[in-house]
């Protein structure tokens, strides 16, 4: 039995870039040490997220994206937290990036895309913040 999960979402200010750079890459000093910003390393990428206004031109990434926050925290135990957001957005065609950290998660949506996918989360019962 699925359970429907009601949950509030926070809009991040900032609009924000994805940037990819080589896996050996350090962390570039542009890189803000303020707003929200996440920096992701595997064998194959090191992988920012970040305000895209400090982003030089010649980074390799993808521009313009808008976070949602899920108000936590969540414990490590709950199941379902990214599908009550992801499984509308989806059904919709809203292409989503997700993160999550220690007490919450993160759905980043094209900021084209933004103002549909606050309509389809709303529908679905969820609510959103930080919107002017």
């Amino acid at each position: 039995m699925i359970t429907r999960r009601t949950l509030t979402l926070r809009l991040l200010p900032e609009t924000l870039a994805i940037c990819r750079l080589e896996p050996g890459a350090a962390v570039p000093s542009w890189m803000p040490k303020a707003g929200f910003t996440a920096v992701i390393r595997t064998a194959a990428e090191l992988s920012l997220y970040c305000d895209e206004t400090v982003v030089p031109q010649d980074v390799r990434a993808e521009r313009g994206w808008r976070g949602l926050e899920l108000a936590g925290p969540f414990d490590f135990s709950e199941t379902g937290v990214i599908a009550a957001v992801a499984a509308p957005l989806s059904e919709a065609g809203i292409s989503i990036s997700v993160l999550a950290t220690y007490d919450t998660d993160y759905v980043f949506v094209r900021a084209a895309s933004l103002e549909s996918a606050v309509e389809v989360l709303q529908a679905a019962g969820h609510r959103i913040i930080g919107r002017d």
